[in-house]
């Protein structure tokens, strides 16, 4: 039986929505036909929408592979082969393996394929499962938390600090669960691994803080002790969507999105971009196939009315959107998947003085709102296993939105994706272009801020308010920035 059959016979029957029946997947191992060649690699598949379960599984092992997982609600599957010709044997569906893709850049280069952490300042950790949750220092360190204060949030939820019905699904490298503050906030139920592209159990941080240090901003526990978040009352759910090398594959996005869907999530944090490109600043076919299954996905969760915020990035380049599912990629421009697509709020970053970090990806029509993210010597205090660290990046960013939208989540309990974009879109405080943009002082611009006060490039609709959030304003903007 596949490790689909296995994790879901083993698990609660919520993993069941994902795909329909369990059913044994056939192996291409005795088709003549085939011609496997080492390890068998993951593949994304693209389906004609209306595919069923059984016209696709079919249709993988005709082409010498076997299927993982089918989504019939986006007709996306997450297939293996060891045939080097999957991907074309598979047609008319389209196929796509991240990690084929990057074997052909290491025989290519003849070294093997690295990477850097998914956002700036976010080493990995080795030994975190054997931190210590009563080693954590029990300091209040609120003061210390500049990045609350810039949104309202530390008055925010003293009015409404989120409820627990509010479930916010933290897609990254896995969350600790024995960190103090977040034991109480994270429900293991709703919690899923997804780097096969199926949801199993293993969920948890391994190698990297960065998806505990995420968790922490969302939802830290406000109990006077350590740090606290935009939404200590709201819970969380960890999916692992980013692996122990720093890689975030198009099945396993899709995956974490299915989930989230499926365990009817009001809001999802992507703290990542899609692998194995750095960005799509140029365009490929293969890259027009991860781009619509994860239009697809998103497109369905926002319509299933799961809301995803994501991170838009550290390459401090400017974006333009990307395609809807069923349209053609643009020839031009970068993208950066999930961030770029239209139904996603993707978020940039800016420093303790409200200016965009000089890392921080921009683009009008793409940013829609912004927070803080920090800059070196500044950055954003939160969790980490076996404590607190301060990391810096668009990745610390993002989860503030999140919170903010589970704040209007708890408020608003019947809001839809939708509804809940346009509140917080609403409720920003407008940010105008920067009349000079010379961070390093040498008389030329490092970027270009294209829009005006109330929608540019840089900020989008402006700086999110969480106490705008849980107390509508009556004078203006948050007075305490």
């Amino acid at each position: 039986m596949s490790l689909l059959g296995r994790s879901l016979r083993a698990a609660v029957c919520a993993f069941m929505v994902l795909c329909g029946s369990v059913a044994a997947v056939a192996t291409a191992d005795a088709d003549p036909s085939c011609h496997p060649e080492g390890r068998a690699l993951r593949y994304v598949v693209a389906f004609d929408r209306g595919t069923s379960e059984a016209e696709a599984r079919a249709a993988v092992t005709g082409g010498c592979g076997s299927t993982t997982i089918y989504y019939p609600q986006i007709a996306v599957a997450v297939a293996t082969s060891a045939d080097r010709d999957f991907a074309e044997l598979v047609r008319p569906a389209a196929a796509f393996s991240a990690q084929a893709e990057r074997l052909a850049v290491q025989r290519a280069n003849g070294a093997p394929s690295t990477r850097t952490q998914p956002t700036k300042n976010a080493p990995a950790r080795a030994g975190l499962e054997s931190a210590d949750p009563a080693k954590v220092p029990s300091a209040d360190r609120t003061d210390e938390q500049w990045d609350m204060r810039a949104i309202g949030a530390d008055r925010a939820h003293k009015i409404e600090p989120g409820s627990p019905d509010v479930v916010v699904g933290v897609l990254d490298s896995g969350v600790d669960a024995t960190h103090p503050d977040l034991t109480s906030a994270l429900d293991p139920g709703k919690s899923a691994g997804c780097l096969t592209g199926a949801p199993d159990r293993n969920w948890a941080a391994t190698t990297s803080a960065h998806g505990t240090h995420v968790a922490g901003i969302i939802a830290a526990a406000d109990d006077g002790k350590g740090v606290t978040g935009v939404a200590p009352g709201v819970r969380i759910a960890s999916v692992k969507v980013i692996d122990d090398r720093g890689y975030a594959d198009p099945e396993a996005a899709v995956c974490g999105l299915m989930w989230a869907v499926s365990q009817r999530m009001a809001v999802t944090n992507s703290s990542y971009y899609v692998e194995p490109w750095s960005l799509s600043c140029s365009h490929a076919d293969e890259r027009g196939v991860v781009n619509e299954v994860m239009a697809r996905a998103v497109e369905y969760a926002t319509s299933a009315g799961t809301l995803n915020i994501a991170a838009a990035t550290n390459e401090a380049v400017g974006l333009v959107p990307s395609p809807h599912s069923g349209a053609k990629t643009q020839a031009e421009g970068c993208q950066a998947l999930p961030a770029g697509l239209r139904d996603v709020v993707a978020v940039s970053s800016v420093s303790a003085e409200r200016v965009k970090a000089g890392y921080s990806s921009y683009g009008l029509g793409v940013i829609d709102v912004t927070a803080p993210g920090g800059e070196t010597g500044e950055c954003v205090l939160s969790t980490v296993p076996g404590g607190y660290a301060p990391l810096c990046g668009t990745s610390m960013a993002a989860p503030h939105v999140a919170g903010v939208v589970a704040l209007l989540a708890s408020k608003h309990p019947g809001y839809g994706a939708r509804q809940l974009r346009r509140s917080l879109d609403a409720q920003a405080t407008p940010m105008a272009c920067p009349a000079d943009y010379d961070l390093t002082g040498d008389g030329t611009q490092d970027a270009y801020c294209t829009g005006y006060a109330g929608f540019n490039g840089f900020y989008g609709h402006g700086m999110v308010d969480a106490l705008a959030a849980v107390a509508p304003r009556r004078t203006g903007p948050n007075p305490a920035r």
